[in-house]
């Protein structure tokens, strides 16, 4: 997909915060990655750009396995994993919603002013 996202520990730590109150809104069943899921995953973070994703119960290599690889085909980064809960961050490609530090915040470009504004009148 897209090259790999990378986050300082500051920014870990501020989509940390942001994550905690949210629900999983992906569920990887007994058939674990398959390519609906990454699909659904990619959509989910289109639109929500932080989400949480909960895997399946047992084998901890094998689901830390399938949440890095879900990062990877999906373009987004691993923020955290807890039990069987994985945080991914991707921003949206047009205009992100979460600012996060160190990151410039996108800007719209302000009309210019004309000579006659208060601000530029001599006085």
């Amino acid at each position: 997909m897209s090259p790999e996202l990378t986050l300082t520990e500051r920014q870990r730590r501020h989509l940390r915060g942001l994550a905690h109150a949210l629900k999983p809104v992906v569920r990887l069943g007994n058939a674990g990655l398959t390519e609906a899921v990454a699909l659904e995953t990619d959509r989910a973070l289109t639109d929500h750009e932080l989400i949480k994703v909960k895997g399946p119960g047992g084998d901890r290599e094998a689901r830390d396995t399938l949440f890095t690889e879900l990062a990877r085909r999906t373009g987004s980064a691993l923020v955290q994993r807890i039990g069987n809960v994985a945080a991914l961050y991707r921003p949206r490609p047009d205009v992100p919603r979460i600012v996060i530090p160190g990151e410039a915040p996108p800007t719209r470009s302000a009309p210019p002013r004309s000579p006659g504004s208060a601000r530029h009148r001599e006085r």
